[in-house]
């Protein structure tokens, strides 16, 4: 190759290197350039790094749990309140025996016809725990297959045959007078027999002795609608006469019956006038039964009308029993579903439907 052709060899050579340096340096620039904007703009992915979120996860509400009470269907503040002891406390109704003690702080109250028309009180408490109660009078039967599914202690004096046989057989919280005088003593006020007294000081340390700490009751069930029925500010109960034929005033303000009976307020000595939150009427058969001598005798199992009435309105409904362990319980005579009761504290008065028994109200 001559001088010439090699000068233009070489000169094409420089052109073409010059261009490839140009080029790997414009790549190197660039790369260097993608570098740094990625050193600069990089980020951590969000799992590798903390960032509080914008919108927190709503967490689910907590229900607290409620409690309630077995012979109102009141509130209480724990389980432990639910299960304590309950104690039925007999108390007398004859003319003699008013004004009674402590009656108007029981929960629940169970009414019917002792003997010869007069009617007698058992009286159940667990929240309240009076320091007077009685005059205390004996058991009947039919007390015992109201009292007996909230497993309570039976405070009692003496009772007819079958009751006694009853609730000596063991499956009972028996209380008796009898077995326990120390709990009981007679006022010297009244004239015996209107003049037994007992007081929870008392029934506590016997119940405590005995190992009766707790009761594990069957409760009615209870409910949070108020009833929907006719007006029932004034009830007449017919039990068997004018002395013991009872009438319930409803008073607004207070939302509570007030109870009179023949003829005037009934009572308590203590506490003023008796009152309750719901009153129920059961209308029951009644019969005689010989035991020491006739007596009276309710049916209580299976099913029969009775009335509920509470806030100034009453409705029939229909009452059920299985037997005497289980718990009474109410269905709308309407529709056949289960009605359960107002809460509050509660009468029940069981009226003799076929021996003159009834109520009215308006």
């Amino acid at each position: 190759m001559d001088a010439h052709k090699h000068a233009q060899a070489l000169t094409a050579w420089m052109v073409e290197h010059k261009k490839v340096t140009a080029l790997a340096a414009g790549v190197a620039l660039v790369m260097a350039a993608g570098l740094i904007s990625f050193t600069i703009f990089y980020q951590k992915p969000v799992a590798e790094i903390s960032v509080p979120l914008t919108h927190a996860v709503p967490k689910k509400p907590v229900v607290s749990a409620k409690y309630y009470s077995p012979l109102t269907g009141l509130e209480l503040p724990d389980d432990a309140s639910t299960k304590g002891n309950i104690t039925a406390i007999m108390i007398e109704n004859s003319p003699d025996a008013r004004p009674q003690s402590g009656l108007q702080q029981a929960d629940t109250v169970y009414e019917a016809i002792a003997e010869g028309g007069i009617t007698r009180f058992a009286a159940l408490y667990q929240q309240q725990r009076p320091e007077l109660i009685g005059p205390v009078r004996s058991l009947r039967m039919y007390y015992l297959d109201w009292i007996t599914p909230y497993d309570a202690g039976i405070a009692h004096v003496g009772g007819s045959l079958f009751a006694l046989q009853e609730v000596r057989n063991g499956t009972h919280k028996d209380l008796d007078q009898f077995f326990n005088s120390g709990t009981y003593w007679r006022a010297t006020d009244r004239y015996a027999p209107h003049n037994v007294y007992t007081s929870f000081a008392r029934l506590d340390g016997l119940n405590a002795s005995r190992g009766y700490n707790q009761s594990n009751a069957q409760a009615i069930p209870r409910g949070d609608t108020p009833i929907a029925g006719a007006t029932a500010n004034q009830v007449n109960v017919t039990m068997s006469g004018p002395t013991y034929n009872s009438s319930w005033q409803y008073d607004a303000g207070s939302n509570t019956y007030l109870r009179s009976h023949a003829g005037k307020p009934h009572i308590d000595r203590e506490k003023g006038q008796i009152s309750t939150q719901v009153l129920v009427v059961l209308k029951q058969q009644m019969d005689t039964v010989m035991e020491d001598g006739w007596r009276e005798n309710y049916h209580t199992s299976g099913t029969g009308d009775a009335v509920v009435i509470s806030g100034g309105k009453a409705v029939e409904v229909t009452w059920h029993k299985e037997n005497m362990q289980k718990q009474m319980f109410f269905t709308n005579k309407a529709d056949g579903k289960e009605f359960p009761l107002p809460r509050g504290k509660t009468w029940i008065s069981a009226v003799p439907v076929n021996d003159g028994g009834g109520v009215s109200w308006q």
